[in-house]
């Protein structure tokens, strides 16, 4: 039997979850989780959530029944190839006065474009569109491009930590901040839920793991 556990520890492994963190991911179905807006797939492969879309027409999203204020998120992401586009709603909401409830907010952005703009801050669905970087100030964009093409890890797996205190909002990518941004606007949005992005297009094939948080 002593041998016997170790190797169960490396046929089945297990993430280490931090003190006060707790899983929203279960590792086994989508329990607690519902497809919204596309076509887009997700499926639970163990301990990954994997999300893949064909030819779709629509931005899908597979979002939590539960939303939340002040949050520590923490997951880690990774494409299995470097096409199409996604991202993690972070303080999701859905529209009423549209038929299929479009989601909108705030994205935590995930981008394996030469562009690289990983754990930027995007309104989703919404005017205000990029906050950081600011797309309309040409050197700032630059900037983050040339910092997140050395923090971002492509075809690797990227952790990303995402800290929402009031309309404070924090990311991380690799342990490296990059964002830092204090929404003071009107159309602040204070809660919602979380919801994982496949993204329109041709083709999109993205993975998440250790999806985890700390409500504060």
């Amino acid at each position: 039997m002593k041998f016997l556990l170790p190797l169960l520890a490396l046929v089945l492994p297990v993430a280490a979850i931090e003190p006060g963190f707790t899983a929203l991911y279960n590792g086994k179905d989508l329990s607690g989780w519902k497809r919204v807006n596309g076509l887009g797939e997700y499926k639970a492969e163990g301990p990954e959530l994997v999300g893949i879309g064909e030819n779709v027409k629509n931005n899908t999203f597979l979002r939590t029944e539960k939303t939340y204020k002040n949050f520590d998120l923490r997951f880690d992401m990774k494409f299995d190839t470097a096409e199409g586009n996604s991202g993690v709603m972070i303080r999701g909401l859905q529209k009423t006065d549209k038929e299929d409830g479009r989601v909108y907010g705030y994205q935590c952005e995930h981008d394996p474009s030469p562009r690289c703009w990983t754990a930027g801050l995007y309104c989703e669905a919404m005017p205000r569109g990029w906050l950081v970087p600011n797309k309309e100030n040409k050197e700032e964009a630059a900037a983050f491009t040339a910092a997140n093409t050395k923090r971002y890890k492509a075809g690797e797996w990227n952790s990303i930590r995402v800290l929402c205190e009031g309309n404070h909002i924090q990311i991380w990518l690799n342990g490296e901040k990059t964002v830092d941004y204090t929404d003071t606007a009107a159309e602040a949005i204070p809660e919602g839920f979380f919801a994982f992005q496949v993204h329109a297009g041709k083709a999109t094939h993205v993975r998440w793991r250790d999806i985890r948080i700390k409500e504060l």
